[in-house]
């Protein structure tokens, strides 16, 4: 797993929107972080506040996300007023997203952290798994307290989620991660069945059971999402892989970081034990790195494939 990227996430009991304006709101870290307090508002999105991580300010930015399917937002954070090299994406899926007709209620929250290894420190390193899993305890209960829950709720699905550094360009990534055409080389599991296009076509899993798989991008501006999705017309069973591409200079906010980060979401069902698609995590893993060795392959890096699976600086 890609060790400069951090993901935390829980099932919330309030409304998509209602968590999504609340996280809008930079002002109210005061009531879920451990000590980002905001001290100093400097305009309309960013404020300068203590921090958890570190004995100084910093500044604090948000960013929403636009997408007609779900809620999504960034927080942006440096020692320095515009100059931010820690992005927090965070998106919100409304149950219906993860499971389309489902009746449940609520919002399944991930929140996805990059850390430059230039600039990070060894308490940043070893403390933001503790400290973020905690903060999303504290949030979920806040929302929940709020929407009138007295105990943690529980969701139908928890996240699991497959990250991996690719050394190639992000104009090379995204052509050959968002052509289904493509999926037929690094998808051991599925077999192509017929004609496939760029966004649509059927394939054979691995019990040559028929799987209908569709693929979606979505620019995010300064990075993509391509929305996977895989379905099994004989169980009416579809299986969701929501996979984020983002390039590491603006994942770390160092311009002279290369490559880019894949992050693959997925949702699982809890307490059934799937029997359709992907049956573990692992399963999206082998595949991330069959995509890390074409990608690589094509933009002539055949050496970093050797040093592992997260980026390592120029030097290392």
């Amino acid at each position: 797993m890609e060790k400069n990227t951090f993901a935390t996430s829980a099932y919330i009991a309030t409304s998509p929107e209602i968590a999504f304006d609340y996280l809008c709101s930079l002002k109210n870290l005061d009531e879920w972080t451990l000590f980002s307090r905001m001290i100093e508002q400097i305009d309309e999105n960013t404020w300068r506040g203590t921090a958890s991580g570190y004995q100084r300010d910093l500044f604090y930015h948000v960013r929403k996300i636009e997408n007609p399917l779900f809620f999504g937002i960034e927080w942006h954070c440096g020692f320095e007023y515009q100059k931010y090299f820690q992005v927090y994406p965070v998106l919100l899926f409304p149950p219906e997203y993860v499971e389309p007709g489902t009746d449940e209620k609520g919002v399944y929250f991930h929140w996805l952290s990059f850390v430059d290894p230039a600039r990070r420190t060894p308490m940043i390193m070893e403390g933001i798994h503790t400290v973020h899993t905690s903060e999303c305890r504290s949030l979920k209960a806040i929302l929940e307290r709020n929407a009138g829950e007295t105990q943690a709720a529980q969701g139908r699905y928890k996240i699991d989620t497959d990250t991996i550094y690719i050394d190639a360009p992000l104009d090379t990534a995204i052509a050959y991660l968002r052509d289904l055409r493509n999926l037929d080389e690094w998808a051991h599991l599925l077999r192509a069945n017929g004609e496939i296009s760029s966004e649509s076509g059927e394939f054979l899993d691995e019990y040559n059971q028929k799987v209908k798989v569709t693929f979606r991008t979505h620019d995010l501006k300064n990075y993509y999402l391509v929305e996977q999705d895989y379905f099994y017309p004989e169980y009416n069973f579809i299986q969701r892989s929501p996979v984020i591409l983002i390039p590491c200079a603006y994942a770390f906010g160092n311009s002279e970081a290369r490559g880019c980060i894949q992050h693959r979401i997925s949702f699982w069902e809890i307490g059934k034990a799937p029997r359709h698609g992907k049956l573990k995590v692992e399963d999206f893993g082998a595949e991330s790195m069959n995509i890390k060795r074409f990608l690589e392959a094509k933009a002539g890096n055949f050496d970093t494939f050797a040093r592992g699976m997260s980026y390592l600086l120029p030097s290392a």
